[in-house]
């Protein structure tokens, strides 16, 4: 699947309406107080449970036709000038490893796979059922609706990602909308909800929901808790301590925290997650540079006592870490893009102190599909290899004197392999990229990212905030030589926390 949207649009537009969503009903973002939580009306989960499986599947099939005449028609793509002859060759060929970029890769198609995933979500099919439409979504893109081969990647981050994004906007438009309201107000939560979960939107606009008014608010989740902090300042970063080029600009982030991490009574995937959005405007660096996001599937309590607590769960991860050129070096630090990964995690709390409050957290992760930069492999629109591997994930944070001062301290470790490689000595070059089905180099490569931070808090919600990061990544080559490369940024940002 080739990019249709620019995303640096798209994820400021998700970002508004994110932080707008949830910013009435919000805990405390340092993970210690939680507001109460109000239940589900049982009118509201009758009504949104039922299913409908017809309405479903025509969304799905009509966004991907809709999607493939704006490609036909209006964009010219030569990608979608589709026949019978051209699906003919799809099935015949099979599956290959694409060359699109990135972020087109491992954040465009995750969404899109969050539209087929929503519109069964809003049709009243629970998380797993959602999944098996966010399939068949795509692959029907993959082998009807293109006349290049079906991607191996696309079916699988397109789904796969496309649930742990879906459920996450799917639970904020929830959190929107209200329809106990008319008038103005209500109009603007359900555009808020159409830009959060446009499947929803439409299918509120199809059923006549987007205006009726109700004694309930028309939630399937109730009012939950939530966490937000919006940070924004100066950043500037580094490439292997070269001082003398130093980039400087504007960094803005968006962390969330739905549920309580702690609350393991319930065992619906979701009803816990938190995500962790970064945004920059530096010269030659992308605009989207981090999304971390980590969802639970299932939890269960190990121990509750007057002294702590802890449990351990099942989560789903989506990563993006994204980089670009620094002036003069012209190396590019990191790309890492995890759209299918799920493991086991651990979360501590120790009991209230008298000054100081302290948590931690440890997770380990099975990678079933991530890219991480090549030194080599630069074809067509890709400078990135396939691979599967692990992850391993900790932390812990520290909150002095009443929410006056935190500290916070974090590390991901990536492990990638990447086995079906190229000839060496092949030139890249004069390739027809379409045709050089190759996850990359073959090699093992690992990326190191760790996160200090330091909120103080200078007026009731308003904190100051140094936030400093270094990644260091490695690379061992089958035909080349190893490649070590580090770089590291430093925020100084006024952080708002709702």
């Amino acid at each position: 699947m080739s990019a249709r949207i620019k995303y640096p649009k798209l994820v400021i537009v998700l970002l508004i309406s994110f932080a707008w969503s949830i910013c009435s009903h919000a805990q405390i973002p340092i993970h210690l107080n939680t507001v109460v939580q109000v239940p589900p009306d049982s009118a509201d989960v009758a009504r949104s449970s039922r299913h409908h499986f017809w309405r479903a599947s025509a969304e799905v099939a009509g966004f991907n036709i809709g999607l493939w005449a704006f490609d036909r028609y209006i964009q010219n793509g030569d990608f979608a000038h589709i026949s019978f002859n051209s699906i003919k060759e799809n099935f015949k060929h099979g599956f290959i490893w694409d060359n699109d970029k990135l972020g087109t890769n491992t954040f465009l198609h995750p969404y899109n796979g969050s539209l087929y995933f929503n519109a069964a979500r809003v049709n009243g099919f629970n998380f797993w059922q959602s999944e098996l439409f966010a399939i068949a979504g795509s692959a029907m893109w993959e082998l009807f609706m293109e006349c290049e081969y079906p991607s191996t990647n696309d079916i699988i981050a397109t789904p796969i990602g496309g649930a742990a994004l879906g459920e996450v906007l799917y639970r904020a438009s929830d959190a929107v909308l209200d329809d106990r309201l008319s008038g103005a107000e209500r109009f603007e939560r359900e555009a808020a909800a159409f830009i959060l979960s446009p499947m929803r939107g439409i299918n509120r606009l199809i059923t006549g929901d987007a205006w009726k008014v109700r004694p309930t608010r028309g939630r399937l989740f109730g009012t939950p808790s939530f966490a937000v902090r919006l940070s924004m300042g100066y950043k500037m970063l580094e490439y292997q301590n070269h001082f003398n080029n130093i980039h400087q600009g504007m960094a803005m982030q968006l962390d969330a925290e739905y549920g309580d991490r702690f609350e393991v009574k319930s065992t619906k995937p979701y009803d816990y997650f938190n995500i962790k959005a970064q945004f920059q405007i530096i010269k030659t660096q992308p605009f989207l540079s981090q999304i971390e996001l980590k969802g639970r599937l299932l939890a269960r309590e190990i121990f509750d006592n007057y002294r702590s607590q802890g449990s351990i769960g099942l989560y789903q991860h989506f990563d993006f870490y994204d980089s670009d050129t620094i002036d003069n070096i012209q190396k590019v630090p990191f790309k890492l893009g995890v759209p299918a990964s799920v493991g086991a995690g651990f979360m501590f709390r120790d009991v209230e102190r008298k000054k100081w409050v302290f948590d931690c957290f440890a997770h380990a992760n099975i990678i079933g599909l991530g890219s991480i930069l090549s030194d080599h492999y630069k074809t067509d629109e890709r400078n990135y290899n396939w691979a599967s591997g692990f992850s391993l994930k900790g932390g812990f944070n520290i909150v002095f004197d009443k929410n006056r001062f935190s500290l916070s301290l974090s590390h991901n470790f990536y492990r990638l392999f990447t086995w079906k490689g190229y000839r060496f000595g092949t030139d890249l070059r004069i390739i027809n990229p379409k045709l050089l089905n190759v996850m990359g180099d073959v090699s093992v490569a690992s990326l190191n990212m760790t996160e200090l931070r330091l909120d103080f808090r200078v007026w009731e919600k308003l904190f100051a905030t140094a936030l400093l990061t270094n990644y260091v990544r490695s690379s061992h080559y089958r035909d080349y030589e190893y490649v070590r490369s580090s770089s590291a940024s430093l925020a100084l940002m006024l952080t708002y926390k709702l």
